[in-house]
């Protein structure tokens, strides 16, 4: 459904849905269902040829996910959204949707811990080489690729060293090589667009601000509709040629009809129909509430983060306070850039006394949660070295910024008076 709104306060509200057809209502309904019934013989026959889109069956398309999917859409600007079970499911599908064991992909080191798990280990062992790059030095993604290469990988605001990503440059980079750059927004949804900057993808879990409420797993893909897969293709292989799957389909020629779409669409008819990794519609709706209200709980996560990083950066305890807002030259002009009306909920801190410090921080605390997750509209707080990075080994854990003395915050919307108090108290014990 196209809106003529353009700002995501009123999108989150009113994007690809205004009314239930059948009922009338106001709110998006749970469509709790499995199958859906075919109006007759050719309309199945439509459906299943790709003729129309429409119902088929939940594990492909759901009216629930619908709305959800439309709503991210615009709020990123692109053509169409892809709902899935998690997160991972979104990063492992965004990339094998193009990658076939024997390419390779090109990857910002600067990534969350299960994401460099999943590229360096997962992937690597079905056959889909990463090739991990030093994002503040954009050409090295020029050097990196061949013509295997399918496609790079980026996170906007890198959990945990949170220095910006140069959105355009590598993007710049990769369309002149003809190779298109996927992007995680997970932790900058409506502060940043990263398709406005030339990104072709962008993935979120919509587990953390999207959902906002720590209530449901899942993950979204948003397909830009701005690169031409056909024009790549023997790069392409997984568009451009016939899909033994779906009865020979060419993507990139298949999708035509339907809009500029190719990517996102086999994605949901080959891969979400053989993998299943589809999002429940009862955790849509839960998104779908979350959304209504993200933009205005972005603006209260960025403000108390601002405060709380000013904060620490005072502490003596503190040696080192990791923040987009506080840095200067390159990274900087990075954030202010690629980051609109805030940097973001994410603080990271170093504490002298290393790992055993952080413990007793950690401990210590008792508003902030002790939980592996970012985004919720609580504070959050994680030791990664004795947590989410402990399963890395320690060459890969260096590689992503962790040290044993690092605490990752994720700053709710409490009032900033208490959430200092409980930093202060527990940076007391530490």
């Amino acid at each position: 459904m196209t809106t003529p709104w353009h700002h995501p306060e009123t999108l989150a509200l009113h994007g690809g849905y205004r009314t239930d057809t059948a009922t009338n209502a106001v709110a998006v309904p749970i469509y709790q269902t499995t199958s859906y019934q075919f109006a007759d013989t050719q309309h199945a026959e439509n459906l299943f040829a790709l003729k129309e889109l429409g119902n088929i069956y939940t594990r492909i398309m759901n009216p629930t996910c619908d709305v959800l999917e439309q709503r991210m859409a615009a709020l990123d600007g692109g053509v169409a959204g892809l709902a899935m079970s998690s997160g991972q499911s979104a990063t492992t599908l965004s990339v094998a949707n193009l990658c076939q064991a024997g390419d390779n992909f090109v990857s910002s080191t600067d990534l969350y811990g299960g994401t460099w798990n999943l590229f360096a280990n997962t992937l690597t062992g079905l056959g889909i080489e990463v090739r991990f790059v030093d994002p503040t030095e954009p050409e090295a993604f020029a050097r990196a690729t061949d013509e295997r290469t399918r496609c790079y990988y980026a996170e906007t605001l890198p959990n945990p060293k949170l220095n910006v990503f140069p959105i355009r440059e590598v993007a710049d980079i990769g369309r002149a090589h003809g190779v298109p750059l996927i992007v995680d927004n997970t932790a900058a949804p409506v502060i940043c667009r990263p398709l406005d900057h030339g990104a072709a993808v962008v993935m979120y879990s919509t587990t953390k601000y999207v959902g906002g409420h720590g209530t449901s797993i899942g993950g979204l893909i948003v397909d830009g509709g701005n690169f031409d897969w056909e024009a790549g293709g023997d790069r392409f292989p997984t568009l451009n040629t016939p899909d033994p799957s779906y009865h020979g389909a060419v993507w990139s020629e298949a999708a035509k009809a339907l809009g500029p779409i190719a990517y996102v669409l086999r994605m949901r008819v080959v891969l979400l129909r053989d993998l299943g990794t589809a999002m429940s519609p009862f955790n849509a709706f839960q998104f779908i509430q979350g959304l209504e209200t993200l933009p205005l709980r972005m603006r209260a996560h960025c403000d108390n983060a601002a405060r709380v990083a000013d904060h620490l950066r005072g502490h003596p305890k503190v040696t080192t306070v990791i923040f987009p807002g506080l840095q200067s030259g390159e990274m900087r002009r990075r954030a202010d850039a690629y980051l609109s009306g805030g940097y973001g909920a994410l603080v990271g801190f170093e504490l002298e006394g290393g790992r055993e410090a952080g413990r007793r921080f950690i401990d210590a605390l008792k508003m902030f949660y002790h939980v592996a997750n970012i985004g919720d509209a609580r504070s959050l707080a994680i030791h990664p070295a004795t947590t989410t990075h402990s399963q890395l080994s320690p060459d890969d854990r260096l590689a992503t910024g962790v040290s044993e003395g690092y605490v990752r915050l994720s700053v709710g919307i409490e009032h900033i008076d208490d959430i200092l108090a409980d930093l202060d108290q527990a940076l007391a014990a530490a």
